[in-house]
């Protein structure tokens, strides 16, 4: 009995010695915090929609702790609430004007500003339209042409300048179909509400069942030009400077010239 209960407690003994040597302990938990994302408001041009949809998709595998959020909008519209306070990193704008109110309100960094594309104007209609010409439009049968409106929207004033110059202007006010944005000039014609819109060649390569009737020529209005420059009111300015830096890059460059835009290399 005793020598059973001796080799009882030697095997008792030599389990837990083993079992002591054996196990392995868990790793302290990592004390150090996270990186806390970063989160850019980027406030943009409703024409560069697409191109910046699928720049945001490239930029995130690259940088994973980057957050992109879009406002995309006519330029006047994101002009106004930028004045307004309204939360924005980076302005593209597509035009001149809309850049310079908020650079003479000291809202933007004057040094980031640069022009980063331009854009042709075109008269976008129907695949099975007549219209061939920009003095097609004054003819009877062409009831509706849409533009952007010009007060907020630089492709509307750039159309409203090239009918100017081509003495079409005031002939065409009864037929004219105002829009927000040149996106909505597009769907206009894509519906068929109106037989004819005037957008941006980069606008005309995502028309869905449409084709250019006419470029505007170059001397018809100023030229088309997206000016970017960063907010002055950024809290991001390093993480902005980089995206900045990554629109204005060869990798983006294809990519804004896949969707019709030009690039400005300076």
């Amino acid at each position: 009995m005793k020598k059973r209960l001796a080799f009882a407690l030697l095997f008792t003994f030599i389990l837990a010695v083993f079992t002591g040597c054996t196990s392995t302990k868990e790793p302290p938990a990592s004390t150090e915090p996270k990186a806390e994302p970063i989160n850019l408001t980027i406030s943009a041009a409703a024409s560069l929609k697409d191109a910046a949809e699928e720049l945001k998709s490239i930029y995130a595998k690259q940088h994973q702790d980057v957050n992109i959020t879009y406002n995309f909008g006519a330029s006047g519209t994101l002009q106004k609430q930028i004045e307004e306070g309204a939360p924005a990193d980076l302005f593209i704008s597509a035009g001149k004007k809309q850049m310079d109110a908020l650079e003479e309100k000291d809202l933007i960094v004057k040094e980031s500003r640069k022009d980063l594309l331009g854009n042709d104007l075109v008269l976008v209609v129907k695949k099975d339209s007549q219209i061939a010409d920009f003095t097609d439009l004054s003819k009877p049968e062409v009831e509706k042409i849409s533009i952007g409106t010009p007060e907020s929207v630089p492709a509307g004033q750039y159309a409203k300048d090239a009918l100017t110059t081509m003495n079409l202007w005031d002939k065409l006010q009864p037929k004219l179909v105002l829009a927000k944005d040149v996106r909505q000039v597009l769907t206009y014609v894509e519906t068929g509400n109106v037989a004819a819109g005037v957008v941006y060649g980069s606008d005309a390569v995502m028309g869905k069942d449409t084709k250019v009737a006419a470029i505007a020529p170059a001397d018809s209005h100023k030229p088309i030009l997206y000016p970017m420059a960063i907010i002055k009111d950024t809290k991001q300015q390093k993480a902005v400077e980089d995206f900045a830096a990554f629109l204005s890059g060869e990798e983006a460059t294809k990519v804004f010239e896949k969707y019709g835009f030009k690039a400005i290399k300076k």
